[in-house]
């Protein structure tokens, strides 16, 4: 099975990565060299970032000598923080605790009801009825930041607390989630990343080029399944769970590429 790599997702895992350690702004020669590393011709990087510089994610800055470069927005900080958390962040412990949002918005604002249930759904929630949303509770400061950074805070009412009935808490969560794709996600990230895990312990360790290369399309799939599956309580699962598994795959992936790769950056 191919990978697919958009080169703004890969501009966006770049910066997540690697990115926020330069020293300033990252020059666009730096972004075209790194991303054309990994795949993207020049002029897909250039459009790419015009686009992020549009929604408000890259500015427009100046490198030490002069030339043209972009640097990260104070609330694309914020979202790439709260990316570290969920991306290289430990599992969830066994807490049954719940976020539940539940929201209202008039009818002539429809289209931020529509842009609430998008985002939600890309935080990780279930949806258990019209309006009402739920997941883990370890994820409730960063729904606020998200809510807040959309300025969709006046249509959400925020509750944490128990599931006290009535259908056993596996059940309910099979029907909040569809598990099945979320399974299938943590399958397709294994037959995709498992191999080259199996090659780097079994050969040389790898040039700083190989690593950079190895772990840019790793991460950039890798990023999307923490939010996808929001670290379900373990025991709520079945028992041949897949997520552990890509989780231990991607951690040693982590480890052993994602420093030898900066050494790839310019320094």
């Amino acid at each position: 099975m191919a990978e697919q790599h958009t080169p703004r997702s890969l501009i966006v895992t770049f910066y997540g990565a690697y990115g926020r350690a330069f020293e300033g702004p990252v020059p666009v020669s730096a972004l075209v060299r790194l991303l054309g590393a990994v795949g993207v011709d020049a002029p897909s990087v250039r459009s790419s970032v015009s686009r992020l510089k549009r929604r408000g994610f890259l500015l427009p800055a100046r490198a030490a000598d002069g030339s043209a470069a972009y640097e990260l927005s104070a609330e694309a900080r914020q979202l790439l923080d709260d990316g570290d958390r969920r991306i290289y962040g430990p599992a969830a412990g066994p807490s049954r605790e719940w976020l539940v949002a539940v929201f209202s918005v008039p009818e002539q604002e429809r289209s931020k009801r529509h842009l609430l249930r998008s985002r939600l759904a890309r935080l990780g929630f279930g949806n258990v009825a019209p309006g009402v949303w739920i997941a883990p509770a370890h994820i409730a400061e960063e729904t606020g930041h998200t809510l807040d950074r959309l300025r969709l805070t006046a249509y959400v009412e925020l509750f944490r607390g128990a599931h006290l009935g009535f259908a056993p808490t596996a059940e309910a969560v099979a029907r909040w989630w569809d598990l099945a794709a979320l399974a299938k996600q943590h399958e397709e990230f294994l037959d995709l990343h498992e191999p080259a895990l199996r090659a780097l312990q079994s050969g040389p360790e790898p040039t700083p080029e190989e690593a950079y290369r190895g772990y840019l399309p790793a991460l950039d799939t890798w990023r999307r399944l923490p939010y996808a599956d929001p670290g379900l309580p373990r025991e709520l699962l079945p028992a041949d769970w897949p997520g552990d598994r890509a989780a231990a795959v991607f951690t040693e992936l982590h480890t052993r590429l994602r420093d030898i790769g900066a050494s790839f950056l310019p320094p």
